[in-house]
């Protein structure tokens, strides 16, 4: 790779680091690209150059956002060998790192409201949506839960977790706080799966 290009590259990672950071703090509404490239250390010119609009250097900062919550996913997961409990382990991660500091306000409040619903709803279904599908596809095919269409429910499992993400987040009594309340929404939610299994 030449001098230019990664300049390039450094250019637009010093951008997406900053707009994730005002993003995260001030929210959507309040961001600005030109202070963005100010903070950034670079030209306004250079902002528009790799992000056209102040929208476009959002649906940046949120791919990354939720490719690193996809990214834990899929690592929590793989710490498991048997399909039910990857599954699990996987959900908990989702809630763990959706409702992180500097993500649920990107990720979750002003992801849809910025992009709008249907682009949203694509970008989460390309990340931790897919891997979710994924997943219930194999228990099913497995016989682990009962054959049902997997389509709605990965819909449905994948709302619910973004809700309890979003209650996570805004949960009081700090970390062990929060860490109780992660504990009490997986517990919840593994018994919600556990109806999807077939009667003994």
């Amino acid at each position: 790779m030449g001098v230019r290009a990664e300049q390039r590259q450094e250019t637009r990672r010093a951008l997406l680091a900053e707009g994730r950071r005002r993003f995260a703090a001030d929210g959507y509404a309040a961001v600005v690209l030109t202070e963005v490239a100010r903070g950034a250390g670079v030209t306004k010119g250079a902002a528009y150059h790799h992000f056209d609009s102040k929208a476009g250097l959002f649906r940046a900062v949120l791919e990354e956002v939720q490719q690193e919550v996809a990214d834990e996913v899929v690592t929590a997961a793989d710490t498991e060998s048997e399909p039910w409990r990857q599954l699990i382990a996987g959900c908990r991660a989702f809630l763990a790192a959706s409702s992180a500091p500097g993500r649920r306000r990107v990720m979750l409040v002003d992801g849809p409201a910025a992009l709008g619903w249907q682009e949203w709803r694509a970008l989460d279904e390309a990340a931790s949506g897919r891997h979710l599908a994924e997943a219930l596809t194999a228990l099913v095919d497995a016989g682990v839960i009962a054959d049902r269409p997997v389509e709605p429910l990965t819909r449905l499992l994948s709302g619910a977790m973004n809700e309890a993400a979003i209650w996570l987040a805004d949960s009081s009594g700090g970390d062990a706080g929060r860490e109780a309340n992660l504990t009490a929404a997986t517990t919840a939610l593994t018994d919600l799966l556990s109806g999807l299994r077939p009667s003994p």
